[in-house]
């Protein structure tokens, strides 16, 4: 296979970032694309350079072209649309997070891993970030073996969607599964161990609290703190703050060990970030042994290119590149139907704890 054809489901803003970087890739094509807002769906189509628009996801299963697919839909959509999939023509999927959004979900999709006859990725974009990337490269000799990981993220509110699915709990599984399944993700793989206690405290402090939908007021969280214990000793850390825009970085993680520190540093979306600044902060990556003492630093630039391409520092790039050799037969997904519902049981967790105020045994 030279060209691997793709189908997209979903159009809305990060159906375009899938769009725009299948676009970089030579041996990748949207073909066809399906979303119930028709003017989402044409402008899709158009950014795809001429991709046909289906009325269903019936019909966009039923282009023969097509070699693969992509799930961008709210989240809630997820399952239906995979067990839909799988009635009608299983090709290969590559579906954004979270995975599913309430543990009713979870026998469908062990059942769905075990018998589904192509490979299906999960979207988890923030492996692929360069620094994070770079980070895990070097954690092992910058630690000496993580004892403790903190991962924060500082950034702006949800955005809007359509129908304000990501302002209420019911579709988008609530903050710490819809945003933070990326995080628990990361300290999986990072830690390369799993998680056996989950204590959280979050709520809603700022953001959303003047609006109403359909008479209904969002219940969304807009901060938080997620402790995670791991089943050999080490422990994580998440803290979540989404009233902080301002910060110069977005995300930062550290790892340390008995060897010393090493840490993440990587920027939001350079569409965010005032023009009177100047240009952008670069991703770096920070690197503090405890013997000789001396921070070194290594500046992780990303391509314009893919910057441009996308809110995610040049990871949704890189991402596609690797699910696209394995649609053309190279290799295996790297992120498994298995690691997606890890993530989410994670953040279901943190949901729980933080509701009841008690930690939750995995």
């Amino acid at each position: 296979m030279t060209m691997v054809r793709y189908g997209l489901i979903g159009c809305g803003m990060m159906g375009r970032e899938h769009i725009q970087n299948i676009n970089l890739l030579p041996q990748g094509q949207v073909i066809a694309v399906y979303d119930p807002v028709a003017e989402l769906a044409l402008s899709a189509a158009e950014l795809a350079g001429g991709a046909q628009v289906c009325e269903t996801l019936d019909a966009l299963l039923a282009v023969q072209e097509l070699d693969a697919l992509v799930i961008v839909s709210p989240n809630d959509c997820h399952v239906p649309q995979l067990r839909q999939i799988a009635a009608t023509r299983p090709l290969p999927v590559l579906c954004e997070k979270p995975l599913y959004t309430t543990p009713e979900d979870e026998a469908f999709l062990r059942d769905f891993a075990a018998s589904y006859p192509a490979p299906v990725w999960v979207a988890m974009e923030y492996r692929y970030m360069p620094p994070i990337a770079l980070l895990r490269e070097e954690m092992a000799d910058a630690t000496g073996g993580i004892a403790m990981l903190t991962i924060r993220e500082h950034r702006f509110p949800f955005l809007p969607k359509v129908g304000a699915w990501n302002r209420f709990n019911l579709r988008s599984g609530g903050t710490l599964v819809e945003k933070c399944c990326h995080f628990f993700d990361l300290m999986r793989l990072i830690l390369q161990d799993e998680p056996v206690r989950v204590m959280a405290s979050a709520g809603q402090a700022v953001n959303h609290k003047d609006e109403t939908y359909d008479g209904k007021a969002p219940d969304i969280w807009d901060n938080g703190y997620v402790i995670v214990d791991f089943a050999r000793g080490a422990r994580a850390m998440l803290e979540l703050c989404m009233f902080a825009e301002g910060s110069r970085y977005q995300e930062e993680i550290s790892a340390m060990g008995p060897r010393g520190k090493i840490e993440a540093l990587v920027p939001g979306p350079g569409r965010f970030w005032p023009e009177h600044l100047g240009e952008p902060p670069v991703p770096q990556v920070i690197v503090s042994p405890r013997v000789p003492k001396g921070p070194r630093l290594i500046e992780v630039p990303v391509e314009a290119e893919l910057l441009a391409a996308g809110d995610h520092n040049g990871s949704t790039y890189y991402q596609h590149e690797r699910f696209n050799a394995v649609v053309r037969g190279e290799g295996a997904p790297e992120v498994t139907l298995a690691d997606g519902m890890a993530a989410v049981r994670i953040g279901l967790a943190a949901q729980e704890s933080a509701a009841t105020g008690r930690a939750v045994a995995l």
